[in-house]
């Protein structure tokens, strides 16, 4: 029978990452929400509470998580603050194709060193010019003797301003379209430049930069997998994240309808709550079923990959799922509030805008869809089907 119910451990991890969330996270959100400055002080606190890298094996100085405990965390990180807690994750985001392809000396050179000290890794591919389109990407990289040389420029990305380390994806087979893409680890230095901080929407407290690398130098034991297999790796990590984007999109929508089921019961319409108003709970339930739909279908696609099995569509699932009802959540949130979710004062409207990325990083919503109808037409169910039926 399929049971979720969690271990004493995972629920002391969720009780943890909630008291993170509650009492560090969102005393300080919305100011940095308004002057989109740096949580530096709070994600630090957060690699101290092992919050940061949760995926890292034990071995290499990591709490080794799995995947359902990951989960558990980013929801709590989510309801605390997107933004800040999307700086805390994007280390697992930079990491996983490290712990799949990295060497073993790799790993026990990047891992210990973001282990022992408070270090950020960026995860590197989206460009400019290829989003979606990944075998678009223009970024090189050509061996010369026992290196590579690493030229190009990739957007969108989070904590580059700040990062130690990128995991960086470029074309060492510029005709071969996907097939001619590879994966590097790549430590900061001089040649590597921060182009340019984004103004964004939401998630002001997170960093998102554009950043170049400038014959940058890297040695060839720094390739992850083989040369050329950059894309099946991407993938494969995204399998592996897109759970916790998920979780993070409940997260806010879980904030949300707390925000607005509160409110309904403290505003007063025609001399009653308005949450006496059949209009205003019928929105209230559809927000709550939404939320633990959310839940759900995140937590079947994290259990997956713990029993070892292919989660791309369970996985697609809950991030499409997750994402597409976090913006109706936020969006019914700031409608309960009437005029006054339009206003700063209120928190909900911060909500609102954080909730829009979900649908459009880690791949889109429509993106999502794509995958959904290949896996679904191609009869690809069947790992889904051992875990969910009696």
């Amino acid at each position: 029978m399929v049971d979720f119910t969690l271990t004493d451990d995972q629920k002391a991890i969720r009780e943890m990452a909630h008291d993170f969330a509650a009492n560090v996270m969102r005393p300080v959100a919305w100011e940095h929400d308004k002057d989109g400055s740096w949580p530096e002080e709070v994600l630090k606190q957060g690699w101290e509470l092992q919050l940061m890298n949760t995926h890292i094996p034990e071995e290499y100085g990591g709490p080794g998580m799995n995947y359902l405990e990951g989960v558990l965390i980013e929801e709590e990180l989510g309801w605390g603050c997107s933004g800040i807690g999307t700086s805390l994750a994007a280390n697992g985001l930079a990491c996983a194709p490290i712990n799949l392809g990295g060497s073993e000396e790799l790993k026990k050179r990047v891992f210990g060193d973001i282990t022992e000290s408070y270090k950020l890794v960026s995860f590197c591919l989206t460009e400019p010019g290829a989003g979606s389109d990944v075998a678009g990407m223009r970024t090189t990289a050509k061996r010369v003797g026992d290196d590579y040389v690493i030229n190009g420029s990739k957007c969108f990305i989070t904590n580059g301003g700040y990062a130690d380390y990128f995991t960086v994806y470029a074309k060492t087979d510029p005709e071969a379209g996907h097939r001619g893409i590879s994966a590097f680890v790549v430590p900061k230095d001089d040649t590597v430049t921060v182009d340019k901080k984004e103004d964004k929407m939401g998630q002001r407290a997170s960093n998102t930069a554009t950043i170049t690398f400038n014959d940058t130098v890297v040695p060839a034991a720094n390739l992850l997998g083989e040369e050329n297999k950059g894309f099946k790796l991407a993938m494969m990590t995204l399998d592996r994240t897109r759970p916790g984007v998920a979780a993070m999109a409940t997260g806010i929508a879980r904030a949300a309808f707390e925000m607005a089921t509160e409110y309904s019961k403290e505003r007063v319409q025609f001399g009653v709550p308005i949450a006496m108003h059949q209009a205003i709970q019928f929105m209230i339930a559809d927000m709550a079923t939404k939320i633990e739909a959310s839940r759900l279908l995140t937590w079947q696609s994290a259990a997956l990959l713990d029993a070892g099995l292919r989660n791309t569509l369970a996985s697609s699932h809950a991030k499409r799922f997750a994402a597409d009802s976090c913006m109706e959540v936020t969006t019914d949130a700031v409608q309960v509030h009437g005029g006054y979710g339009f206003i700063k004062e209120y928190k909900v409207e911060k909500l609102m805008r954080d909730a829009k990325i979900m649908q459009l990083y880690e791949g889109t919503a429509q993106i999502q869809r794509l995958v959904i109808a290949k896996e679904t037409l191609l009869g690809r169910n069947v790992e889904a089907a051992a875990i969910t039926t009696v």
